[in-house]
């Protein structure tokens, strides 16, 4: 009996060692601006590789590579001032992020004791995106090289165009849960707080074709599709920046880091 006690408690206190997984995740993405306010519209595929590198039972490390599909249209609203702007956008999504986790539950792969956990995450991001929209003739054009809000023009100095490149707090929260000894399945939904509010090209207000005109047809037609709107008209709120969200599964698997891990195994 003393054996025994003496082993569960040698087993029971035996250190945490350090261990990396790599996985996959899958899932879908939406986007939430100018163009919608309704979570899960316009939802699309995407998906993405994970590295985790999980230091103790309660904190992991995890760097992620994401690719989504974002997209809105104004045609498809039954609002009839959404209709009458007529806006419409889609858009890939580049992302690459560097987050922390926290486990509620002490959680370890393989091991039975701690087989699950709710966690949460937070961290930074950068990404690229390229918002484009379809003109009249059925042509999908890319809508920032336009300046469809009068960027780069005399009249508008102080409107630049956007960076395709931007940065990204992704936060949220998910369930882990451990599949034998070197495996784990894990649900997550992360909301991404933009510092941009042009992930769909839209912000602030309408140049006005007279201000668009000398840059072409194109850029009359994607800055105004319906046409029916004046100089300085609100386009946009360019109060709030725009978010876009990724609930995803991943499926990864714990690999040994060294010698030493085959020793706790």
């Amino acid at each position: 009996c003393i054996a025994i006690l003496c082993n569960i408690y040698i087993l029971s206190a035996q250190s945490f060692v350090p261990y990396n997984e790599i996985g996959l995740i899958g899932g879908t993405s939406y986007y939430l601006g100018d163009l919608n306010n309704s979570h899960f519209n316009s939802a699309q595929m995407g998906g993405g590789l994970v590295f985790r590198r999980n230091v103790d039972r309660r904190f992991a490390y995890k760097a992620e590579a994401i690719f989504c599909s974002l997209q809105a249209d104004d045609r498809k609203n039954n609002d009839p001032i959404a209709q009458d702007r007529g806006i419409h956008f889609k858009s890939q999504l580049y992302e690459f992020s560097a987050q922390v986790e926290f486990n509620f539950l002490p959680y370890e792969i393989g091991n039975s004791l701690y087989t699950w956990t709710p966690f949460l995450f937070t961290g930074g991001s950068v990404f690229h995106f390229n918002p484009k929209a379809e003109n009249s003739t059925g042509t999908w054009v890319y809508l920032q090289e336009l300046g469809t809000e009068g960027q780069g023009t005399p009249t508008y100095p102080e409107r630049e165009k956007y960076s395709l490149v931007q940065f990204a707090i992704p936060m949220g929260a998910g369930v882990k849960f451990s599949i034998g000894s070197s495996a784990n399945i894990i649900v997550e939904y992360g909301l991404h707080k933009l510092f941009t509010d042009y992930l769909d090209d839209v912000s602030k207000t309408y140049p006005g074709a007279v201000v668009m005109q000398p840059y072409g047809q194109l850029a009359q037609e994607m800055s105004d599709p319906t046409g029916t709107h004046i100089r300085d008209q609100q386009r946009g709120d360019s109060q709030d920046n725009d978010w876009y969200s990724f609930v995803g599964v991943t499926i990864s698997i714990k690999f040994k880091n060294n010698i030493v891990d085959c020793l706790y195994d």
